[in-house]
């Protein structure tokens, strides 16, 4: 299950903070700040996708990452490769390298980051 745009910027949050109070959520967000319900009830329903635990202290809860930010994404890509790419992971890249207009150095930088993954297999 993946989550919503308003999710994962709160995500984001919490993986780049690591830990995290309601009040650190809130002071992370740029102005105009969401109220704090909002972030409550997102936080609530990533916690029931397993995105999110807490710790309780007292009446505070310290909110932290259940999921690697790395895993995430990787599974966002793969589901992305799957549904818009056929399942082949090599349409997507020609669809990438001709679609973003990278520059030959970041095209030379790409092919040094597949040499390496081949000498590795």
């Amino acid at each position: 299950m993946s989550l919503s745009k308003s999710e994962e910027e709160l995500m984001n949050i919490i993986w780049k903070n690591g830990k995290a109070f309601m009040k650190d959520l809130l002071d992370a967000y740029p102005d105009p700040k969401p109220a704090t319900t909002t972030v409550a009830t997102l936080l609530k329903r990533m916690i029931d996708k397993g995105y999110v635990a807490y710790k309780s202290y007292g009446r505070s809860r310290e909110y932290y990452a259940l999921v690697r930010k790395q895993d995430y994404f990787s599974r966002q890509v793969r589901g992305l490769i799957k549904k818009f790419f056929n399942d082949s992971p090599s349409q997507f890249a020609s669809f990438f390298t001709k679609e973003t207009n990278l520059t030959k150095e970041e095209l030379e930088s790409l092919r040094a980051l597949i040499d390496d993954q081949i000498k590795k297999k």
